[in-house]
């Protein structure tokens, strides 16, 4: 299982909005004889390559699958069926698919037809790989990423209105190979007034489009936004309110004319944004890069499902601008603590355990 769930990192950044799946074929010696990967949403699912990479050598085999099959037809046909007629006898399978068109129906498939199917092996590290098609499918919304770059004193500018650049290279390496990988990056309007950011990315691989988020719950942002320069990249979303709309409406229609999509809410909290995004915009996978108000607000409304941290080595002092303050996040209440090096920065991530990851 161990094996599957590395062959299934191959689909990392290009299988949404469907799960990354791996799967290997068995044979009663031990040996693999086929192995699979879902590699991009529209393709082949990991079950049906395995499968056709064992053959005639399938039949009386084991499948090992990181999730299970699905038994639907959606932009492929359904993998249950395929499982049964290679002749598989005993399916291993890390995870139920939360699916409401697969819940089970894969699992009871291959029961009725006399398969032994085998549950919940390697469960926590196949939940951990694919936690952004969980969050999306149980929660209903993306699955979220708090992100900052913090001084050694937990600052992230020398001053209110201040651009301070923090990370080095290596670090910024990263954040650009993780905007390679999401749906999507959001930031509050403060922060696109201070930074004015691009918000691509850069030096890494992306085949598909990048959506940018800006929340702007006050319509502040300007149609000269440098982020509507890059509309090859993918959309921008300026999530705000049907208020905001009604009293700047010339500002809207000016923010429209320059290429953005305005989403505007009845509701002014960041619970109904995520949920909008989700499903008008098919967001699974969003990372908050900023700022401090809008990292406040996300865990404020229990909306936050990972945080990466990147602490430079850098001291602003007492003057600069503190990050969340105090009291709204335990770093010692989070699962799955790791951190590494990343030249002179030091790179910590930690995942939020919710209700609706429970079993």
């Amino acid at each position: 299982m161990r094996k599957a769930i590395a062959l299934a990192e191959r689909g990392r950044g290009t299988t949404s909005p469907n799960p990354m799946v791996g799967a290997l074929v068995v044979d009663a010696d031990g040996v693999i004889v086929g192995r699979g990967a879902h590699r991009v949403a529209g393709g082949p699912h990991a079950e049906v390559i395995a499968l056709d990479d064992a053959g005639a050598r399938a039949r009386g085999a084991t499948l090992y699958c990181t999730l299970e099959p699905c038994s639907h037809t959606g932009r492929t046909g359904p993998c249950a069926p395929l499982v049964t007629s290679a002749g598989i006898t005993r399916a291993v399978i890390a995870i139920e698919d939360p699916n409401p068109l697969v819940q089970g129906r894969g699992l009871a498939h291959l029961r009725d037809r006399g398969i032994d199917v085998v549950i919940g092996v390697e469960r926590e590290r196949a939940e951990r790989q694919n936690a952004v098609f969980l969050t999306a499918m149980r929660a209903k919304r993306p699955h979220v990423t708090l992100k900052a770059a913090l001084s050694v004193d937990g600052r992230i500018a020398a001053a209110p209105g201040l651009r301070t650049a923090l990370t080095g290279a290596a670090a910024n390496r990263r954040v650009h190979r993780q905007r390679a990988e999401v749906d999507a990056i959001g930031i509050g309007s403060g922060t696109l007034l201070v930074d004015d950011p691009l918000l691509t990315a850069r030096g890494a691989y992306r085949g598909r489009p990048l959506t940018r988020v800006v929340f702007d719950r006050r319509l502040r942002t300007p149609p000269t936004a440098r982020v509507l320069s890059t509309l090859d990249a993918g959309p921008v979303i300026i999530v705000t309110g049907e208020r905001a709309c009604c009293d700047a409406r010339a500002q809207a229609e000016a923010l429209t004319d320059a290429g953005a999509r305005i989403l505007a809410l009845p509701a002014d909290d960041l619970a109904t944004a995520l949920a909008a995004l989700h499903h008008g915009a098919g967001i699974t996978s969003l990372v908050l890069e900023g700022g401090a108000a809008l990292h406040r607000a996300a865990l404020d409304a229990g909306v936050v499902d990972a945080v990466h941290l990147y602490i430079t080595p850098t001291r602003i002092g007492p003057l600069g601008v503190n990050w969340i303050g105090e009291r709204r996040l335990a770093w010692d209440g989070l699962k799955d603590r790791r951190s590494r090096w990343l030249g002179a920065d030091i790179f910590v991530e930690g995942r939020v355990e919710h209700v609706h990851r429970t079993h």
